[in-house]
């Protein structure tokens, strides 16, 4: 088995944890994926540069002047470079909001906002469970919640907003 083949397998299996990582609904596994598969990429950027060879700039020669040893190509180490520093950058910004987020919550789980629920709803009238949601609200109405009205302008299902705003005065310049 080459190098090269090891390196590939390795940097795939890197990525594909960091893929399984990010499906997670724990910030902290976010995170942790995103570091992960950002250093299988990088793996995989190694090896796509070719086999290992001398260092680029010292071009030696063969003992009588013969040609030069095989180069090593330096634009893929410099691109594993830049995005391990852009990857520590990321992940500190990241470890910031999940640490607030954390802090603010109790819990570092991703809760579920207003369109993920529409999308839930919709998903489950598409496999057929709309009648049993209606049976259910029929016989006890207060087991799904109040139910927002929607907009007319929105057929998805928008919650309508007829609170009139508090900042409703103009600001300056007449906007």
């Amino acid at each position: 088995m080459s190098p090269s083949l090891v390196l590939a397998a390795t940097g795939g299996t890197l990525v594909a944890a960091g893929v399984v990582l990010l499906l997670e609904r724990s910030l902290s596994r976010l995170v942790v994926g995103v570091l992960v598969l950002s250093n299988g990429v990088n793996l995989l950027i190694l090896t796509a540069g070719g086999p290992a060879g001398a260092a680029p700039i010292l071009a030696s020669r063969g003992p009588r002047g013969g040609p030069h040893r095989a180069l090593s190509d330096p634009l893929p180490q410099a691109m594993i470079l830049t995005a391990i520093v852009i990857s520590l950058a990321s992940a500190a910004f990241a470890l910031a909001i999940a640490y607030r987020g954390g802090r603010l919550s109790g819990d570092d789980d991703v809760r579920d906002d207003i369109e993920d629920l529409r999308v839930r709803r919709e998903s489950e009238d598409d496999v057929g469970l709309r009648a049993e949601r209606e049976r259910r609200a029929v016989a006890d109405p207060s087991e799904l919640g109040a139910r927002e009205e929607p907009d007319s302008d929105f057929p998805g299902g928008v919650p309508r907003d007829d609170r009139p705003r508090k900042d409703a005065r103009p600001r300056r310049g007449g906007r």
